[in-house]
């Protein structure tokens, strides 16, 4: 454990992180557990499930969860009663890049598919998590949501399931209050993991390999110049998740290098190469 993460801003809590065993969702089980926190991992990963229990001992139990099903989000969430005794914190971050198609070549049941794993799931999730934070005096459920929700070019199905988040995360804020229980999402910009790969049809094994292979070129796409990591989501999951967030709830907060900050011109240069090279034609004394 760094000396940056060795500390305990989650001693004594407990939380369930769908989605847990690789990305994102891996990134915050490792902040939460370096902070002092125990972890159910609901995942459908279950080799690596094991292996991170195995890691972390009596610090993280997994439990296999499929969100799209109601049952195992239930069982998920009374695991976690069960082995750790109670509920404080519900991250619902499982996802994958959902049904690629546009309206016009849409099907139904890619449609339903990606709403039921994005958008329905979270929902599901903080059903089942309340009375579970009720019974503990209040609670924080953090939504992952993504700046497609927020703007256009990420996919039609994924971007109207990512501002519903964001849609019910604000909703459900003063439905919560009164249990004393927050909800807040995180948007995440171009983060390294392998939705991209697995949004493309390639296998799990496979996407996880290409992740270092997409690290340069998401460096280029924001002011930021690098590449979001997994533990830059966890560091605003960990914020949300503590008591320096007690007085935050119902909005949410982007983690995304800089790239929703405008059009590309904003903070690249060589952006407007092709307008400056047409008036250069034109004007042989402006500067080249």
């Amino acid at each position: 454990m760094s000396a940056r993460t060795a500390s305990s801003r989650l001693a004594g809590k407990i939380a369930l992180v769908t989605g847990g065993c690789s990305g994102i969702g891996l990134g915050i089980v490792e902040r939460f557990v370096a902070e002092g926190g125990r972890v159910l991992v609901a995942d459908v990963q279950d080799e690596k499930g094991a292996m991170l229990a195995r890691r972390f001992g009596d610090s993280v139990v997994y439990q296999h969860c499929d969100v799209t099903r109601e049952e195992d989000i239930a069982a998920a969430t009374a695991a976690t009663a069960s082995a750790l005794g109670g509920l404080d914190i519900l991250v619902n971050n499982a996802g994958a890049g959902g049904t690629p198609h546009g309206p016009a070549d849409m099907t139904v049941d890619g449609w339903d598919a990606t709403m039921a794993l994005l958008l329905r799931a979270p929902m599901l999730g903080t059903k089942h998590a309340v009375p579970l934070m009720q019974a503990r005096g209040g609670g924080s459920v953090i939504n992952i949501a993504s700046i497609a929700g927020l703007e256009a070019g990420w996919g039609l199905a994924y971007g109207v399931a990512k501002a519903g988040v964001i849609h019910l995360t604000k909703l459900s804020a003063p439905q919560l209050a009164a249990a004393n229980i927050r909800i807040n999402a995180i948007c995440p910009g171009v983060i390294v993991t392998p939705i991209f790969g697995m949004s493309v049809g390639l296998s799990r094994a496979a996407a996880d390999q290409m992740t270092g292979e997409l690290t340069d070129a998401a460096a280029k796409m924001q002011p930021l110049r690098r590449a979001g990591r997994p533990e830059d989501i966890a560091a605003a999951a960990l914020y949300f998740a503590s008591d320096d967030a007690a007085f935050v709830t119902g909005t949410h907060q982007l983690v995304d290098g800089g790239i929703t900050v405008g059009q590309r011109i904003s903070w690249d240069a060589e952006a407007l190469l092709p307008i400056h090279h047409t008036l250069l034609a034109h004007a042989p004394d402006l500067p080249a």
